[in-house]
C-alpha cells in the first residue's frame, strides 16, 4: 500500500510580530488510515483569516490557541480520500476546521457536507457563504442594530467582511460610510457596492476629522473591523445610544504590547450611552442555517456583490496569509490545492 505523504506548516513558535518562516516552518508527514468515526480529508481550499494571528498567540481567545508543534488551524474544505464512518465516503466534499496542510484527518462528525451538484464554487462556503458571510450578517443584524435612516460606518470595509457588512446595511435602508486603504477599494465600494460615502484611511488625515465629514449627522452604528487609532476616533463620532460591533482588531495583531483605545474616547461610551459588544459568528452556529439561507438568497438575486482572491499552492500560504495585514488582498483571501 503506498503511505500518502502530507505537507503541512505548523507552529514552531509563538510570532513576535508579523509570522515567519521559522515561526511556520513545513514538515512532512505520512496520513494514518483513520480511526474509527473519523474521515481523511484532501483539502481543496484552506480559509486565511486575520483571527488565525490571534490563535497563534497564547492570550486568552475565544478557542484555544494552536499548540506548538501543531498545524496552523484553518477552515478547509475537501475531499473524503478514506472513511471509517457512514455518514461519509470516498468523494464526498466537506467544510470543517482543520489546517494548513494538504491532508486533514477530523472526526466525520466535526464535518458539514457540501453539496457539489448545486453549482455553487466550493471556495463560497469559505467566504460570502460562510464563516465570512454569516460574520457579517449577524454580527450587523443582532449586534449592530441598524434601522432605516441611520448612519453606518465599516472600518476595513473592502475587506472580507467589511465589503458584505456594507450591503446588507443598504438593504436595511442605511446611510453607509467606509473606511479603506486605497483609492481603488474606495472606488468598488462606492461605484460597485452602493456605500453612501468613502474614506481613504492612509490619505485622508485626521480620523476623526475625516469621519464628521463623511458623516455630518454622526454614526449610529461602527462595524470595526480594525481597532486601534480608527476606533478611537470613531468613538469621538457617535450618536445618542448608538451600537459598536466588534468584530476585530486587525491594526494591534502584529504589534507586541499595542496599546488600547485611549481613556479619553472610552468616555464617550458613557457620555452617549453606548453600546460596545465583541462578538464571533460561532456565537450564532445554531442559527447558521437561517443566515446561510438568507446570504443565498441575495447572492442569487444579485444583491451581494464581492472579491475573493484564490491563490495556488500550499506553499504560497504564509506569504499570502501576511496579505491580510498590509491591506494588499483583494476580499476573501483562500488557498486552492488544484486536485
Amino acid at each position: 500500500m503506498t503511505t500518502i505523504t502530507n505537507r503541512q506548516y505548523y507552529l514552531a513558535a509563538r510570532p513576535n510580530g508579523a509570522p515567519t518562516p521559522a515561526d511556520v516552518p513545513y514538515r512532512d508527514v505520512p496520513v494514518d488510515e483513520p480511526a474509527e468515526g473519523e474521515v481523511v480529508l484532501r483539502n481543496l481550499y484552506i480559509s486565511l483569516d486575520p483571527a488565525i494571528r490571534g490563535w497563534m498567540g497564547d492570550d486568552p481567545n475565544y478557542i484555544e490557541p494552536i499548540a506548538l508543534g501543531d498545524a496552523v488551524r484553518a477552515s478547509v474544505i475537501g475531499r473524503v480520500v478514506k472513511s471509517a464512518s457512514e455518514e461519509f465516503a470516498p468523494g464526498d466534499v466537506a467544510m470543517v476546521m482543520g489546517g494548513w496542510e494538504q491532508y486533514t484527518t477530523v472526526p466525520a462528525a466535526m464535518c458539514s457536507k457540501l453539496d457539489e451538484s448545486a453549482g455553487i464554487p466550493l471556495s463560497y462556503f469559505l467566504g460570502v457563504l460562510g464563516p465570512t458571510g454569516l460574520t457579517a450578517y449577524f454580527g450587523l443584524l443582532e449586534v449592530g442594530k441598524p434601522k432605516a435612516g441611520e448612519t453606518v460606518l465599516v472600518s476595513a470595509a473592502a475587506g472580507a467582511v467589511g465589503s458584505i457588512v456594507g450591503q446588507i446595511a443598504k438593504m436595511q435602508g442605511a446611510r453607509v460610510v467606509g473606511m479603506a486603504g486605497s483609492d481603488d477599494k474606495c472606488q468598488w465600494l462606492k461605484d460597485e457596492l452602493g456605500f453612501d460615502e468613502v474614506i481613504n484611511y492612509r490619505s485622508c488625515g485626521d480620523y476623526a476629522a475625516a469621519i464628521s465629514k463623511a458623516c455630518p449627522d454622526g454614526v449610529d452604528v461602527y462595524f470595526d473591523n480594525v481597532g486601534g487609532d480608527i476606533l478611537d476616533a470613531a468613538l469621538a463620532c457617535l450618536n445618542k445610544f448608538a451600537r459598536v460591533a466588534v468584530c476585530g482588531w486587525i491594526s494591534t495583531y502584529n504589534i507586541a504590547d499595542a496599546p488600547g483605545p485611549s481613556a479619553k474616547n472610552l468616555w464617550q461610551l458613557v457620555a452617549n450611552s453606548v453600546t460596545i459588544q465583541g462578538f464571533v459568528v460561532i456565537d450564532y452556529m445554531e442559527r447558521f442555517p437561517e443566515g446561510v439561507g438568507q446570504l443565498v438568497e441575495w447572492l442569487m438575486a444579485g444583491k451581494l456583490q464581492f472579491r475573493e482572491e484564490v491563490v495556488e499552492g500550499l506553499d504560497n500560504i504564509l506569504p499570502t496569509f501576511l496579505k491580510l495585514f498590509d491591506g494588499s488582498n483583494s476580499g476573501k483571501l483562500v488557498i486552492s490545492l488544484p486536485e
